[in-house]
């Protein structure tokens, strides 16, 4: 993120794992570093209020149940707004957002595999429906 041009000073990392989020401080300090549960987006106070434009995600959304994924990607957008945007990256072949969930509320884009990394990843891209063809 900070090599496509994102300022340091507006990026809010949440680990869940101590150690790494005291690395993460240290090597990134202007950078603000929650040490939570970044399922539950909503409820950590540093955030709250605050309007997001993105989320990037790298959670193991695909070991949890439909329903947590269900909730992670709509507190999300409750606090990004219409033209917010939910990155994530995963090793599924399909989408870590059902399609049920999907369905009439978000636009998804999937992209190529990506094949440098072992195994496999792709990054899946959703934005509310009907707002798909916004820019950044």
């Amino acid at each position: 993120m900070l090599r496509a041009g994102c300022r340091p000073e507006r990026i809010v990392a949440v680990e869940w794992e101590p150690r790494l989020a005291a690395v993460l401080r240290r090597e990134f300090p202007e950078m603000t570093i929650l040490k939570g549960d970044a399922t539950r987006i909503d409820e950590h106070p540093e955030i709250r209020g605050q309007r997001l434009c993105a989320v990037v995600s790298s959670l193991p959304l695909l070991n949890q149940p439909p329903e947590r994924r269900e909730k992670l990607i709509g507190d999300a957008f409750a606090l990004m707004g219409p033209s917010g945007l939910f990155v994530q990256f995963t090793y599924g072949l399909l989408s870590p957002i059902p399609p049920e969930v999907c369905a009439n509320r978000y636009a998804a884009v999937r992209s190529r595999p990506i094949l440098l990394n072992l195994p496999p990843a792709r990054v899946w891209t959703y934005r509310l429906e009907g707002h798909a063809a916004e820019g950044r």
